[in-house]
């Protein structure tokens, strides 16, 4: 039997240091084989807190489980830190998982580095994910009916409008 090991993805890691920040940029495929850069970068940026901690994300092609474990292990890190971490520039891929895991209800999420470095000093504002159980960015108004308003929108618990 002839097998050839699996192909590795490498991902590199980049950084850069903003004023009071962070940016750690992974580029690649972030999975089980290549995780250890990433891991590495995160701990020690937790280990010696920045003002805030940006994972870049645009560079990143593929996330598997391993990899939003990781996000999210990092995130919990840093919070008990007092360090905000912000994922910013998520390509469609990795959004669509941070959205089908419901990542998103508890990663601050960003369109773009820059918004992530001008979001407030702990990362949410409203605009963002709301903490894991809370209502998403998504679920702020868009759908037709649905109101900000107290007494408008959904209402009741059991749905209906409720009413005078």
């Amino acid at each position: 039997m002839n097998a050839e090991p699996a192909a590795v993805s490498p991902l590199t890691v980049a950084l850069r240091r903003p004023p009071g920040a962070l940016v750690v940029r992974p580029e690649g495929e972030l999975d089980h084989d290549s995780v250890g850069p990433l891991r590495d970068a995160l701990e020690q940026a937790v280990a010696s807190p920045p003002g805030r901690l940006v994972v870049d994300c645009g560079g990143l092609e593929f996330c598997d489980s391993t990899g939003l474990n990781l996000l999210l292990r990092a995130h919990a890190a840093a919070d008990r830190a007092g360090v905000p971490l912000l994922l910013a520039a998520p390509g469609a891929v990795v959004a669509r998982m941070l959205e089908i895991t419901g990542a998103n209800e508890v990663l601050v999420v960003r369109p773009s580095v820059d918004e992530a470095l001008a979001a407030p000093p702990d990362g949410r504002d409203g605009a963002v994910a709301a903490p894991l159980g809370g209502a998403s960015a998504a679920d702020s108004g868009d759908e037709p009916g649905e109101s900000d308003e107290p007494g408008e929108g959904a209402g009741k618990p059991d749905g209906s409008a409720g009413g005078p």
